[in-house]
């Protein structure tokens, strides 16, 4: 007896999925057989990710659009529907540090959390409401949402980052209840730290050296990891969960361990 997973005749809305753990959700998604609608605010990397799911044998097209616009949410997953006659799944990892380097609490000032609130939170709110919406029409779907292992544990120099995906775990479980009677499942993904190019540009080499040190596995989570699960939880294997909040994070909560002199020149 084998167990496979097959989402074929489904249709997969991932944001932010031009690159890094986005673009390997999608590229999963397309493996297992989704038709999947790429989402990212650069419309080359966009396509590029389409164009790895079809040399793959999948199906994929490209909808490149500025989320931080309200109406260009509406907008994409109109036009989604449109394209792939229906959303059965939907992937809000759209969100990151808002092109911030790691900062010390005492230096965020309102507009560097209002930036990091409006393209975590706001936006992972505003996306589930738009896919709802459609799920609630068509009977059901999945959705998942991108948090980060950051939320559970202090985070020293990212505690606008943190604190912004710490509030869209409680928003999966509120949104976990209200759209479960719709047959709508709402979870999270909880990503450790993850070697994608942004996390290259943000981490100098041994502070990052110094977080999987830390981790009881000794190792980073791959941006193909979460793709795996992103796959399992949106099929019938996990049709029992929702409302969860999965990590995969090598274990690193489990640590209270933090790289060293992190944060010590704030004196």
């Amino acid at each position: 007896m084998s167990v496979e997973i097959d989402h074929s005749g489904k249709v997969a809305l991932v944001t932010g999925s031009g690159a890094g753990i986005g673009r390997e959700i999608a590229r999963w998604m397309g493996r297992a057989g989704a038709a999947v609608a790429v989402n990212d605010i650069r419309p080359a990397d966009a396509e590029e990710t389409v164009a790895l799911i079809v040399e793959e044998g999948g199906m994929a097209s490209s909808f490149a659009a500025d989320l931080r616009d309200d109406d260009a949410i509406e907008r994409l997953v109109a036009d989604v529907v449109a394209w792939g006659g229906s959303l059965d799944i939907a992937v809000n990892n759209v969100g990151m540090m808002a092109g911030r380097a790691p900062t010390r609490f005492v230096d965020m000032d309102g507009e560097f959390w209002r930036d990091l609130l409006d393209q975590n939170l706001v936006l992972t709110a505003l996306c589930g409401r738009a896919e709802a919406l459609v799920m609630m029409e068509r009977g059901g779907g999945v959705i998942i949402n991108v948090s980060s292992g950051e939320t559970t544990r202090p985070s020293p120099m990212m505690s606008s980052y943190a604190a912004a995906k710490a509030a869209i775990n409680h928003l999966t479980w509120s949104m976990a209840v209200e759209l479960g009677p719709h047959n709508i499942r709402v979870n999270a993904i909880a990503p450790g730290t993850t070697l994608t190019e942004l996390v290259k540009e943000a981490f100098p080499a041994d502070h990052y050296d110094a977080i999987v040190a830390a981790t009881p596995l000794r190792r980073e989570t791959l941006p193909e990891e979460l793709g795996r699960l992103s796959v399992y939880l949106a099929s019938e294997l996990a049709r029992c969960t929702t409302g969860q909040l999965i990590l995969a994070d090598a274990g690193a909560f489990l640590s209270r361990t933090r790289p060293p002199n992190l944060g010590r020149e704030a004196s």
